[in-house]
């Protein structure tokens, strides 16, 4: 599995960081020896320059990364918790280019692994504010490290897939249930509606009936009451 592309920037500007820490220190040097540094100063301004560039995409990056839900939560935080270190970094190694070393971490013994202290060794300048999972690894065991965590992730992920491929299928299932079911309620309806129409009809025609009979049966009342009153007429007295 390829790597994640923010920690490839991450460990290139890492790298960045470490090279222009070496050219200070070789720019001292060259000071103090009476050498001319004008062409290592340079050197360091545009890579100073590119070393802000870098901080910047990755923390863009990083925002759009969060924002998006490309990376979990607590994955999104250590990526801040780096971007922050690499803003501290930028900010000493600003301070010793331009001489302004007040304080005992910028200056060329903590600035520079291996330079200072007790046999000649210090601790290592970039674990300062270093979250403790990576306190003491080098770049291929972060890189390692953080190649886990991406494969977790990406676990987590196919399996949220899986269940939200299992819950659009269940989706789909109960959609056409419900339209078998809508197709058999318009079959009903239509079926009482034809109903309805007939039942409407046959009213209309046993009241017609009703009529029909009502006005014959007046008609043999009226012929029965003439055959009495000729009968009546006619009878001798």
């Amino acid at each position: 599995m390829s790597q994640d592309p923010w920690l490839q920037n991450y460990d290139a500007t890492c790298r960045l960081v470490q090279e222009i820490a070496e050219n200070i220190h070789e720019r001292n040097r060259q000071q103090k020896t009476g050498g001319n540094p004008a062409k290592i100063n340079m050197t360091l301004r545009a890579s100073l320059q590119k070393l802000k560039q870098n901080i910047n995409q990755l923390r863009e990056s990083l925002l759009r990364a969060s924002s998006s839900r490309c990376i979990m939560q607590s994955e999104a935080d250590r990526r801040q918790n780096l971007v922050d270190d690499l803003v501290t970094r930028d900010k000493q190694l600003n301070a010793t280019f331009k001489g302004d070393v007040t304080h005992p971490e910028l200056s060329r013994s903590t600035l520079m692994p291996g330079a200072g202290g007790e046999g000649g060794a210090s601790a290592n300048p970039w674990l300062v504010n270093e979250p403790e999972e990576t306190r003491g690894l080098g770049f291929s065991a972060i890189k390692q490290q953080q190649q886990r965590i991406v494969e977790v992730q990406d676990a987590g992920l196919d399996a949220l897939a899986a269940v939200i491929s299992r819950q659009k299928l269940m989706g789909q299932d109960i959609g056409n249930e419900l339209d078998g079911q809508n197709e058999i309620i318009d079959d009903l309806t239509h079926l009482v509606d034809k109903t309805d129409d007939r039942i409407r009809n046959e009213t209309r025609r046993v009241k017609l009936v009703e009529t029909k009979s009502a006005s014959c049966g007046m008609l043999v009342v009226i012929v029965l009451l003439l055959i009495a009153i000729v009968v009546v007429a006619v009878w001798p007295s």
